[in-house]
């Protein structure tokens, strides 16, 4: 059996729904442990750096990397995280 639909029941999208609230933001676990590993990870001091380049040196010294101080190893062209068993076509 069909109901009649009453066009105060549609909006332009579809028909009404009731709101239902819906339960979230439960917490997973207390929040009496929170911050336990950080806190019982030991400090480390920072280590000083040396300065990163920027600009034209950092286009430079890319470059350099790239195509100057380029050492064939076999098996052709250098590439990242190569897998030696599927790179053989």
């Amino acid at each position: 059996m069909r109901r009649k639909e009453n066009s105060s029941n549609y909006i332009a999208s579809g028909p009404r729904r009731p709101y239902i609230p819906i339960a979230g933001g439960k917490v997973h676990g207390s929040l009496a442990r929170a911050g336990k590993v950080k806190s019982q990870t030991p400090k480390v001091a920072k280590q000083e750096k040396k300065k990163k380049l920027t600009g034209r040196a950092k286009k430079r010294d890319t470059y350099k990397r790239r195509f100057v101080n380029v050492t064939n190893a076999p098996g052709g062209k250098r590439r990242m995280n190569v897998n030696p068993e599927s790179s053989k076509n």
